[in-house]
């Protein structure tokens, strides 16, 4: 006769509320598991969710064009190949690309920026109108560099919210002349304040004209070249025009496209095996816990055996003393994990209370999966013990006894 399932949850309950420190014992050693990974897992998912939403603020949708092909490539020997600056006459070329919807050249340096009796050392960059389009950033006052002949641009100058703070403290800097990098410019706009993004402060910074900023620092060729196309256009038809147009200007291909989406590609998998590693030294501890409840559930085998051996003289079968210990190591680490989630949830949350600028996130189907974790290990590390005790025969165990 089969035992009801009513008695076996009871005789399991009895029998761990009887060892009350040792069943606290092994669910702490879980719960310790447990609360190591979530607690370190959520700390690697909120920072590559914060480099993620970083890396994005930057705008969506966009195709960065580099000088240099970073392909390795083979070519015969004594071939001499040279590589063409990238220009703005490139940029201008590309405007003719399907579904583009701007077009950015960027140069970048350091200059001093002068404005009356003050001066500061800070960020330059040479940039276009269409800037404001393709890397979602906003003016707070005035208005951005105006469109203008892109070979021979007006000295127009935008500055960022902390520059122009520094410069000109809480006076209007709009129509203001100041000097970069000993040249003159007029402050027609602010922009709105942006932070940080990815460790680059681009309060502190000044924009102006691509082709003045190209001869403020002496250079022939652009840093960079930022193609934004239309929501929902095929990119790969994207990229193959600016293949062509550019390859039909350099006679060969000596740049790298590379898309938004290949660059949050290979930032997903370096954050993703990050967050991996952190989560399997947590792991770790979930190991440390699954060998306490095997050698527990050995002792309460051994200690049990007149039990198991009473259990068998009255009909109970191999099965249903297998599913007691079972339950009584699915109950402990049961335990443990809910311990552990809350631990590890809530040692997250307060971290992040402590200290605001470490992104922290925990989503509810980890938390799920963490539960589910633990009970499988409670059956995994519970099966050998409790297949020990299933096998003792009536006789031995009333003769051990």
């Amino acid at each position: 006769m089969a035992m009801p399932a009513r008695d076996l949850l009871r005789l399991s309950a009895r029998s761990l509320l009887a060892h009350r420190l040792r069943s606290g014992l092994t669910a702490l050693g879980i719960a310790v598991g447990i609360a190591s990974v979530v607690l370190l897992t959520s700390i690697g998912e909120g920072i590559h969710r914060f480099v993620l939403e970083e890396f994005t603020a930057f705008g969506t949708n966009l195709v960065a064009v580099n000088q240099g092909r970073r392909e390795t490539a083979g070519t015969a020997a004594g071939t001499l190949q040279t590589t063409r600056p990238l220009t703005i006459d490139d940029a201008e070329a590309l405007k003719r690309v399907p579904h583009a919807r701007a077009v950015v050249s960027i140069v970048a340096g350091n200059a001093e920026v002068e404005a009356g009796s003050r001066s500061r050392r800070t960020t330059v960059h040479g940039t276009d109108p269409a800037m404001l389009l393709a890397f979602d950033f906003a003016v707070g006052i005035g208005r951005f560099l105006p469109e203008d002949d892109p070979r021979a641009p007006r000295p127009y100058a935008v500055l960022g919210a902390t520059l122009a703070r520094e410069l000109f403290g809480d006076a209007s800097p709009l129509g203001r002349s100041i000097r970069v990098g000993g040249e003159r410019y007029r402050v027609v706009g602010v922009m709105h304040a942006k932070g940080d993004v990815l460790g680059l402060d681009l309060d502190d910074t000044v924009y102006i004209p691509t082709a003045r900023a190209l001869a403020l620092f002496n250079r022939e060729g652009l840093f960079e070249i930022d193609l934004l196309y239309a929501e929902g256009a095929p990119v790969d038809e994207v990229v193959a025009a600016m293949r062509r147009i550019l390859v039909a200007r350099h006679g060969q291909e000596d740049f790298t496209l590379t898309t938004q989406q290949q660059m949050l590609d290979v930032l997903g998998n370096v954050l993703g095996i990050l967050t991996f590693a952190v989560g399997a030294l947590g792991g770790i501890s979930l190991l440390v816990g699954a060998v306490g409840i095997s050698a527990i559930m050995s002792i309460a085998v051994r200690e049990r055996t007149s039990e198991i051996g009473l259990l068998r003289a009255l009909g109970a079968e191999q099965g249903e003393v297998l599913r007691l210990f079972l339950l009584d190591a699915v109950a402990l680490a049961g335990a443990g994990g809910l311990l552990g989630l809350v631990a590890g949830a809530g040692g997250a949350q307060l971290l992040h209370l402590l200290v605001p600028a470490l992104p922290v996130r925990t989503p509810w189907s980890f938390v799920v999966l963490a539960e589910v974790l633990a009970v499988v290990i409670g059956l995994a590390a519970g099966v050998l013990p409790a297949r020990r005790a299933a096998r003792i025969t009536p006789v031995a165990a009333l003769q051990a006894e």
